[in-house]
């Protein structure tokens, strides 16, 4: 039927494809972390609908790419999203054999070899060789290199001398995902490029959208937004029971949007998964990481969504309408991430008789122990289940006598310190506790990261050129 449908499209007296009156895009991945199976449910309805129809995965977060980037140095085979197979896997079939292409940024800081990974997949589940399209022009470390990069002001006002850079990369746009889809791609993988971007570049392709349609390209970039967070529009990060209950919560399932010609985009959710798709979960999204409503800023077009109208429809379809756009600004947004501190965490549970009174003992000695070593270590240290997360940065909370003396609590220390030795030793104080009490301790866990410091800086869109590169069968 799929294919039926697309011959449609293709008015054989002008030989041009026709504009579909209705775009589907599911999305199935809002982070790395997202779940395997998201997608089948996504994918087996998409693929009993008429017309076009997309699958978008977003699995980058700032740091995400940096770490992607180590990994990359240290085996040329690797760098992207690890668990690139494990989505692609359940869903590969029903996209290849309907026609349904597949837009991703699991790419991350290697594109070519997540491409040649895909292949293979195919490969292995005895498919049709794909043709699978890289987006690259987002590393900007590799083609202005570290000391210019150094150069730039950042938000951060960060003196970057000294420091070194693990990866800078460029928020692309959609339009390099648009013109990898046209050249006959069945799956686009990227790098670094905006969340909304894996939602405009599609829209972009189907609808034959131009660069100055403003108003198109910002509903397509409200589209993306709304997607771009998988779970979070239909229900998962929406719930708080009593007050926002969402049913189905284990099988959720993840948003699809139908788009229209005329600028309407219905959000929804495959049949016969939980979760919920309603005005409110869809208004909470929408404001979800905005700075300001008015100018919400991509490279394919300056998005205002303060006439937006949100219009529930009933049976979990929610209406959006009313995007309103202008040019994109002339600079793009880029993400340099710089090798940081280190990390030392440590915990350690008690529980029963006199519970409370054994974790306050236990985060005494800690912080008498690395006192006592003259650490230059910055330490915090709190028990869970008397004050964590409502405490100050100065963690005294726990020594207040409002909490009760029996139940469950756990010691938790973090450190930070450019020394990896001294980071090793504080977190180690944890472990000690084991025989040097206070009694019963259990459940030791303590570690040691490396972390990543990121900054924003910005560069002319003109100075960024994105590079497609055809892997595979093209058509």
């Amino acid at each position: 039927m799929r294919w039926d449908y697309l011959n449609f499209l293709w008015d054989d007296d002008v030989g041009t494809m026709m504009q579909p009156n209705i775009v589907k895009i599911g999305c199935c991945a809002g982070f790395s972390g997202d779940r395997y199976d998201a997608g089948v449910p996504v994918a087996e309805a998409l693929a009993l609908a008429d017309g076009p129809a997309y699958l978008m995965y977003e699995t980058l977060a700032e740091r995400t790419l940096a770490l992607a980037q180590i990994q990359r140095r240290c085996d040329p085979e690797v760098g992207y999203t690890p668990y690139l197979a494990d989505f692609l896997r359940p869903v590969l079939r029903t996209c290849l054999e309907n026609g349904i292409p597949i837009v991703g940024n699991f790419g991350a800081a290697n594109p070519p070899a997540a491409a040649r990974r895909i292949l293979a997949l195919a490969n292995e589940l005895n498919l049709s060789t794909p043709c699978v399209a890289t987006v690259e022009g987002d590393d900007v470390l590799e083609s202005f290199g570290e000391r210019t990069i150094r150069s730039w002001n950042n938000d951060e006002k960060r003196d970057l001398t000294g420091s070194r850079i693990i990866a800078a990369n460029a928020y692309l746009g959609g339009r390099p995902i648009a013109d990898a889809l046209s050249d006959g791609a069945d799956i686009v993988v990227t790098g670094r490029c905006t969340d909304s971007a894996l939602a405009v570049g599609p829209l972009i392709h189907a609808f034959g959208l131009q660069h100055d349609e403003w108003d198109r390209l910002a509903t397509a970039v409200l589209t993306g937004h709304l997607l771009e967070c998988g779970a979070h529009v239909t229900g998962g990060y929406f719930a708080d029971p009593g007050y926002k209950d969402v049913p189905g919560m284990a099988s959720i399932g993840f948003p699809i949007a139908e788009v229209s010609a005329d600028d309407i985009a219905t959000i929804t959710k495959p049949p016969r998964t939980g979760g919920l798709v309603s005005a409110a979960t869809v208004t909470e999204q929408l404001l979800y990481e905005i700075h300001d409503p008015s100018a919400y800023l991509t490279p394919d077009v300056q998005l205002n969504m303060t006439d937006v109208e949100v219009e529930d429809l009933g049976e979990n379809r929610v209406r959006v309408m009313g995007a309103r756009g202008a040019p994109p600004p002339g600079k793009l947004k880029v993400t340099v991430s710089i090798e940081g501190d280190f990390l030392a965490e440590g915990e350690i549970g008690y529980s029963g008789l006199n519970a409370l009174a054994r974790a306050r003992l236990a985060a005494r000695t800690l912080l008498e122990r690395i006192e006592l070593h003259g650490s230059n270590c910055a330490v915090r240290c709190d028990i869970i289940g008397a004050a964590s997360i409502h405490d100050s940065i100065y963690s005294r909370r726990w020594q207040e006598d409002s909490v009760p003396s029996e139940g469950d609590y756990r010691v938790r220390l973090a450190g930070s310190t450019q020394n990896r030795a001294e980071a090793e030793n504080v977190a180690r104080e944890v472990l000690s506790l084991y025989a040097n009490g206070p009694a019963g301790g259990a459940g030791v866990r303590y570690c040691v990261t490396p972390r990543v410091h990121t900054l924003s800086s910005y560069i002319s869109a003109a100075d960024i050129k994105p590079k497609i590169t055809f892997y595979g069968q093209r058509k």
